[in-house]
Formats: C-alpha cells, sequence, structure tokens
C-alpha cells in the first residue's frame, strides 16, 4: 500500500485538490505578497471601519431600555427562614412565565392604546432578569422610541402585578421602581460596529490575495521552472536593464562615429 512520506517545511501549508494534487502555500511567501499590496489592505481597513461607522450611525435605528423592578413577595412568605427564601425564588420563576403570557401583553397594549402592535411584538421587546440570591425581577424594554420605553415597562409591571394577583389569589407583587425616561441609546453600538466591518473587510482582502497568489501559475523564476515541471534550468537570459541599453547605444553610436571618421 502506497505512502505519502512528503514532509512540509514547517512554514508550508498545504491544501488538497478535489483531483488529489497538493497545492503548498509557503507561509513566508504570502507575507511578502500581503506587503507587496499593503496599500490594499489599508485601505479595505479604512473602507470598512466607514461603512460600518457610516451604517450604525445613519442607517440604523437607534434603540433605548427602559426598566422597571418588581419585588416578589406573597402574603404567606416572610423574611425570617431559609424555606421562605426558597419559596420566594420559584415564585420569582413563576413570575417570570406569567409576565410575558399573552393576556398580561394584550392588557399592556390595551392600556397605552398602541395600533399596529400585538402580543408577539411586544414580547419581543421585553428581557427579564433576575439577580442572583433576590425576589427581584428586572422588566426591560427595548424600543425605538425613549418614551415609548418607559410607558411600556410601566404598563406591562402594573398588569402584570394585578394579572399575577388575580391569577396565583395573592397579595399583587410589589413594584418598586417604574421605568425612567433612557436618553443613552442602547444600540446598536457604533465603536463595536466600526471595528468589527474593518475586519471584515480586511480579511476579505487577505482573502482575494491569497486566492490570486494560489491560482497564480504563471513562470516567473527559476524556481517555478522546477515547482512546476520538475526541470532543471541550464541557462537563463537576464532581464534586458533600460539604464544599460541605453549607454550601451549611445556606446556604439560614439564608436561607429569615430570609425567611420
Amino acid at each position: 500500500m502506497p505512502e505519502n512520506n512528503t514532509i512540509q517545511p514547517k512554514n508550508v501549508v498545504a491544501l488538497k485538490r478535489v483531483d488529489d494534487n497538493v497545492i503548498t502555500i509557503d507561509l513566508v511567501e504570502l507575507f511578502f505578497e500581503l506587503k507587496k499590496h499593503i496599500v490594499l489592505l489599508i485601505l479595505s481597513l479604512i473602507i470598512g471601519g466607514g461603512v460600518g461607522y457610516a451604517i450604525s450611525r445613519f442607517v440604523m435605528v437607534p434603540t433605548y431600555t427602559s426598566t422597571s423592578i418588581i419585588y416578589v413577595m406573597s402574603k404567606e412568605t416572610t423574611l425570617t427562614s431559609l424555606a421562605d427564601l426558597q419559596i420566594g425564588s420559584q415564585l420569582t420563576a413563576d413570575y417570570k412565565v406569567l409576565v410575558t403570557s399573552r393576556t398580561v401583553m394584550e392588557n399592556a397594549i390595551k392600556k397605552l392604546n398602541i395600533e399596529g402592535m400585538d402580543y408577539l411584538d411586544l414580547r419581543k421587546k421585553i428581557t427579564l432578569n433576575n439577580p442572583n440570591n433576590t425576589r427581584i425581577l428586572n422588566i426591560s424594554v427595548l424600543d425605538t422610541d425613549p418614551k415609548r420605553a418607559k410607558e411600556l415597562t410601566d404598563a406591562v409591571s402594573e398588569c402584570a402585578s394585578d394579572y399575577i394577583a388575580d391569577i396565583m389569589e395573592q397579595d399583587p407583587p410589589k413594584i418598586i421602581e417604574y421605568g425612567e425616561i433612557p436618553w443613552k441609546k442602547t444600540g446598536p453600538h457604533t465603536g463595536k460596529n466600526t471595528v468589527i466591518s474593518a475586519m471584515l473587510f480586511l480579511m476579505v482582502a487577505i482573502a482575494g490575495v491569497t486566492i490570486s497568489m494560489v491560482t497564480d501559475d504563471t513562470i516567473k523564476t527559476q524556481d517555478d521552472i522546477d515547482k512546476y515541471f520538475n526541470l532543471p534550468v541550464l541557462a537563463s537570459i537576464p532581464e534586458k536593464d533600460p539604464e544599460a541599453a541605453k549607454k550601451a547605444d549611445q556606446y556604439n553610436y560614439a564608436y561607429r562615429n569615430k570609425k567611420h571618421k
């Protein structure tokens, strides 16, 4: 059974084609090829960053987050035992489900009289967070209008409190903090998007240079003849130097004129 025991140098990466021919990429050669195109790489980095910044700054719609806080406390629980704390944590998990229920969503929309929004749309805007070892539930609403974000989180908190009290037949959860109008946008992250876009453009440029180098099978040096044809070079004709050729022509012209005289 034939074995291929060819040892590749450390600075060479081997890629296998479909027809079992092996393409080798010399990393040193690739480095110098990229160095030759350094202007292209820098331009791609600048253009990519500019595109990412422009999209984040002028195309993407800013979003804002407002958060209200409710305290999970039933009339049966107290703060005197570990069992009570565990019960409160279990209630918090139940509240997470009830807060985003269809009934609560629809009641909040009706309360604010928002047209063109259904309970699924509102549910996508809501994020619930329960800090560890607490009976606190944060209700955050993400919206493109900061004022509406505050109104939505307040409406959801109030409707959820009433609904939970009715379903679980207990005292309603206490709303300990209503949302506020957020003036600082949550997204998009202009700086992050600029860096990501710049790196993507740079990677595309590097990939283009690499593919161009790999697929270029033209003969440029003596090593290419040995690489592609496995033949030794018997002789080579040096490239014509324009300056040397010009001087030679001038010398020959002067010599011929002197000889004729």
